[in-house]
């Protein structure tokens, strides 16, 4: 390899260690028009592609990678197969790409870890459970796979096997490993009717998360909530009043919410519905915030028409490009009760769909739940009623600005009734009623979230209620609550149009 060479391969790989992503994607594009049969290069010019939002120019260029010869192709496969998976929602392809993987490598854990998952996405628990079988096969005591496992397994009874396996396995890997573990091992002793010791296990298994993580990044902030709150209410203090949206397109169905408050349940339902297609949890607004209108929401109070109108035919490009063929779309991002303010900026006929739930239900289900250390509130029971208190403030910040557009929708009530709750918020979307959205659990797609085995089953009221079991564990937040004025709310009649 020539001096002049070596020296561009330096300078691209430097500008992307610094970060500089824009300027390396340049460097290695130039480096590749002069000197293509370079692999790695190739292989690091898919990276930065995927990283500055162009999935398909970075499979052209895995593709490449593969084509020249790079060393360990398995994993250009699995890189691959995330992209068709979590950017393009291509899961067939994807699967493609990890048997293709598999076929270099069948011991390469990292597909087969990712093929669970997969099938775990699509309702395939069978072979999700192949999946990390294979995993241990190669490596007895992968905790990743046996906590995968313990995921989706219904014990037997106090003493299943697999109880005493995940007992044993925590201690053993590391506190990231341990929260995985335990919060299957909660899961477990939850299903087999333990109920102390699966709130001591997720107890434990919320300890281990937070050790997990680098000092002092997961506490979370009560008054920087508030705050940002309040920032919020004073930003958008009247509702907006701008045309309808620009063109033929209508805009999605934004479902929003607390976590784990029946957000993935209503989409699926939704989306059995023939005229309605489930986008899942997009980035897309929460990405916009980050970026072009940072610092939000101060950048808004200034924002032209056409600056809106051209945010609004972004977002819409960027849902038409991911699915083109759907008539209405979702937009399931719990979060985005953040962004209601901006979401009827850019689209002044959009409907914003709330989920709620007991609040004692929910927040045992959000403490249940092994998130992202972004989400620090979930780690502690008080700081989730904290944030599920600052939610509902906002939220009925919303619904009086736009009460004929932000709908509550009551889990609980869901499950006692389906039909009778579920047909006037169709109606107030503009869809007639359709049979096969109480079939919900036959549908064939792929579902990223944590409720995923639940919209697998016919609706169920187990969860319902599910509180009871643990009153003592949950006493103080339920007093916290009730001395803070924390309510279900009054979920109104849902108004038609």
């Amino acid at each position: 390899m020539s001096e002049s060479i070596e020296s561009l391969i330096g300078q691209a790989a430097g500008l992307r260690r610094a970060g500089r992503t824009l300027e390396a994607l340049a460097a290695y594009e130039a480096l590749l028009a002069a000197h293509p049969n370079l692999p790695d290069s190739w292989y690091n010019l898919a990276l930065l592609q995927r990283k500055a939002g162009r999935p398909e120019a970075a499979l052209l260029s895995y593709d490449q990678a593969l084509r020249r010869g790079i060393s360990d192709p398995e994993e250009v496969h699995l890189n691959r197969a995330v992209i068709l998976s979590d950017d393009l929602r291509r899961e067939s392809e994807a699967e493609g790409e990890l048997s293709a993987a598999l076929a270099r490598n069948p011991r390469y854990v990292p597909a087969l870890l990712n093929l669970g998952n997969l099938h775990e996405d699509r309702g395939r628990r069978a072979e999700a459970v192949a999946a990390y079988q294979a995993i241990l096969a190669v490596d007895p005591n992968d905790p990743d796979a046996l906590a995968r496992l313990g995921g989706l397994a219904t014990p037997s009874g106090p003493d299943d096997p697999l109880i005493r396996r995940l007992r044993t396995a925590i201690g053993r890997h590391g506190p990231a490993a341990d929260a995985a573990l335990g919060f299957a091992l909660g899961r477990m002793l939850d299903g087999a009717g333990l109920y102390d010791s699966a709130f001591e296990a997720y107890a434990a298994a919320n300890r281990a998360s937070r050790g997990a993580a680098a000092p002092g990044t997961v506490r979370y902030d009560r008054a920087a909530q508030e705050a940002l709150v309040d920032t919020i209410i004073t930003a958008f203090p009247t509702p907006w009043a701008g045309p309808p949206t620009s063109g033929t397109r209508t805009p999605p169905i934004f479902i929003c919410g607390m976590f784990r408050s029946g957000s993935t349940l209503l989409e699926q339902m939704l989306a059995s519905h023939p005229r309605v297609t489930a986008g899942g949890e997009l980035d897309l607004l929460p990405a916009m915030v980050r970026t072009a209108l940072s610092p939000y929401p101060d950048s808004l109070a200034g924002a032209s028409a056409e600056r809106l109108d051209g945010l609004a035919r972004q977002y819409l490009d960027a849902l038409t490009a991911t699915f083109p063929q759907a008539d209405r779309l979702t937009d399931k991002r719990p979060d985005n009760w953040l962004h209601v303010g901006l979401i009827k900026r850019l689209f002044p006929d959009a409907k914003i769909v709330n989920t709620v739930r007991d609040p004692l239900d929910n927040a045992l289900s959000v403490f249940f739940l092994h998130l992202d250390h972004g989400m620090a509130y979930a780690l502690d029971l008080l700081d989730i009623g904290h944030y599920l208190r600052q939610q509902q403030r906002l939220m009925a910040h919303w619904k009086a600005l736009y009460p004929d557009d932000v709908i509550d929708f009551d889990y609980d009530a869901l499950v006692a009734d389906p039909r009778a709750r579920l047909e006037p918020l169709l109606t107030a979307l503009g869809l007639d009623w359709d049979d096969r959205c109480l079939a919900f659990h036959q549908l064939d797609n792929a579902v990223k979230t944590a409720s995923v085995w639940q919209v697998r089953e016919p609706l169920y009221r187990r969860a319902s209620g599910r509180s009871r079991h643990y009153e003592r564990q949950l006493a103080p937040l339920k007093a916290w609550l009730e001395e803070r004025g924390s309510q279900r709310g009054h979920v109104p009649q849902v108004r038609v149009p």
